[in-house]
């Protein structure tokens, strides 16, 4: 048995609705099947969704591969969450600027990275906002190969265990 350390994972989008909802319940999905100890949570640059359960499009394609992601609940992002966590994963270039705007500290930036960078195969540089275009399973898929990335990379779980 190999036992590979705990690491806090934030995921980071706008709202804290669609796209960081299925990031964390990806993961945390990921590390349940492969013993990974991870803490994994999800916030948006914006707060106006605060205390908001995920956008039912999000909670439906989760459901679907049987992920639940219900009981999550938005916020926003804290300027504490650059101490907490490990690694904060924005899913886009816009949500990166800004998350990389509230510090110059060079050990806060380089734990900024953006989701797609986990995913080199893909021609998607940005997760997609699902929640105008519709395109929740799209985003379900770009995630969840970006999240199996991550995880090759930071943890080295052979490919056969993961989602």
């Amino acid at each position: 048995i190999i036992i590979y350390p705990c690491m806090n994972v934030l995921f980071v989008c706008l709202g804290n609705i669609c796209r960081s909802p299925l990031g964390e319940g990806i993961l945390k999905n990921i590390c349940d099947h492969t013993g990974l100890d991870w803490n994994i949570d999800s916030a948006g640059t914006g707060g106006w969704h605060a205390g908001e359960s995920p956008d039912h499009r999000s909670i439906k394609v989760a459901a679907k591969h049987g992920i639940d992601i219900h009981q999550q609940r938005a916020r926003q992002f804290k300027q504490d969450d650059f101490d907490k966590f490990d690694h904060i994963i924005a899913m886009d270039k816009s949500n990166f600027k800004d998350l990389t705007s509230l510090t110059s500290d060079p050990n806060h930036l380089a734990k900024i990275s953006l989701m797609m960078d986990f995913d080199t195969a893909s021609t998607f540089r940005d997760v997609p906002d699902p929640y105008y275009d519709n395109r929740f399973d799209l985003v379900f898929e770009l995630v969840t190969n970006a999240c199996n990335g991550f995880v090759q990379k930071f943890a080295e779980v052979p490919i056969s265990l993961l989602y």
